[in-house]
């Protein structure tokens, strides 16, 4: 059967219709006439494959990796570089309209290079999952990869046993210190099996052991530890744990905020992680007030912030609202980047009210960032920019930054 596709939707499908019933394909472009093959039927939609390009968008090109299409990683690559960025553009657009929000005229792309930016990869076995499969690829080289990384990746190709078994995190960059390894490798622990304790005739009974599942700070060895530098700062982390993996947007980014804030007192940071981006507040504050629930992170945040004045609170969002943040001063200003599923609703709630007269909003999903905007605007708040933050070029990911101000 034979569509024409319309737009593309998050996820990096394009959309097209048969006979009114939506029909979601990956790897096809807005505009192009396609023949394709059903493989999913569901209710309301259904998902198909390419089985030939008819008419091809003016804007297709050829990925210029050899494992496109293999790799379950990149899904755009297919696309020439500047019209992949209005995709992600207009897909952000889409899904604050539904919302209610509209940023189409507000939204600015920060964007970096569109190659060699990424910094930060999980191995498995030593390769890359292959799409929609357990089989492991063994790479030679990624495209989107820093070049350290393809360095370590070219050199172990033909010995692939030189690689961690398992799953290993690796952290790759040319934004470190002259003194400070470009690269490290972490093994992820395995899983602790729970022993079994015997004696006294008795049945056997198990032992529970609670895994912790955070790796960054207090766990962290040197062999773990990475150190950073860019726009004037230092900071490490734990190669296991999170940091932005797209440096040369992320400093970019941290510049951004720095410029949109008026500077004052004091300033809260939620869910700051290991302080990345309250190192820049710093810079504008006299106190930043961090808040962030996984407490070996804050160590490294400590270290990150020796010297400036700040206050850290290793709780929940919801608990910090619920038993601090009444005692503490009027904030100026407050910046948040909640995980994938958005604002905790305790700390949207309290934000709602809190008469924060500037927030800058960060997030790593449109949905639930449009659903937070959608929330604090209808508590006061006016979405004056929006920013599309290209941290992931040659993917369907989309990262945004709003600034919110609160209306007289």
């Amino acid at each position: 059967m034979t569509i024409i596709t319309d737009k593309m939707v998050f996820g990096g499908k394009s959309l097209g219709k048969i006979d009114g019933k939506n029909i979601f394909v990956p790897f096809a472009i807005p505009g192009e006439k396609i023949e394709i093959e059903i493989t999913e039927k569901n209710k309301d939609y259904d998902n198909a494959e390419i089985i030939k390009i008819i008419e091809a968008s003016p804007h297709r090109i050829e990925a210029p990796c050899r494992y496109y299409g293999k790799c379950g990683g990149c899904n755009m690559m297919h696309i020439e570089p500047s019209y992949q960025k209005e995709l992600r553009k207009s897909i952000l657009n889409d899904i604050f309209r539904q919302n209610g929000i509209d940023i189409s005229e507000k939204t600015e792309i920060i964007s970096g290079p569109d190659y060699n930016y990424r910094s930060r990869f999980q191995l498995n076995d030593g390769g890359l999952s292959q799409r929609k499969s357990n089989v492991v690829i063994t790479i030679e080289e990624c495209l989107c990869a820093e070049n350290v990384i393809n360095d370590y990746l070219k050199s172990t190709a033909q010995n692939p046993k030189a690689r961690p078994s398992g799953r290993s995190h690796l952290f790759g960059t040319s934004f470190t210190p002259s003194d400070v390894s470009s690269m490290k490798i972490a093994q992820e622990e395995g899983r602790q099996k729970t022993p079994s304790i015997s004696g006294g005739g008795k049945k056997n009974k198990k032992l529970k052991i609670k895994e912790n599942h955070y790796f960054a700070g207090t766990g962290a060895s040197p062999e773990n530890t990475m150190t950073v530098e860019f726009g004037g700062h230092k900071l490490s982390f734990d190669v296991r744990g999170f940091f932005q993996s797209n440096l040369f947007v992320f400093e970019k980014v941290c510049r951004l905020i720095t410029s949109l804030l008026p500077g004052g007192k004091n300033i809260l940071d939620m869910y700051s992680g290991c302080g990345s981006i309250s190192a820049f507040l710093t810079e504008k504050y006299e106190n930043v007030v961090l808040v962030e629930h996984n407490r070996d992170a804050l160590v490294f945040a400590e270290q990150n912030l020796a010297g400036k004045k700040h206050i850290s609170y290793g709780l929940s969002g919801a608990n910090f609202v619920k038993n601090c943040a009444s005692s503490l001063p009027q904030f100026d200003a407050c910046t948040i980047d909640p995980p994938r599923s958005g604002m905790e609703k305790e700390v949207r709630d309290w934000l709602c009210a809190s008469k924060i007269p500037l927030i800058l909003s960060l997030s790593c999903d449109p949905a639930t960032h449009a659903r937070d905007c959608a929330q604090l605007i209808s508590a006061g708040y006016s979405l004056k920019q929006m920013y599309l933050l290209d941290f992931y070029p040659n993917t369907s990911h989309i990262e945004s930054l709003a600034l919110l101000e609160l209306s007289e």
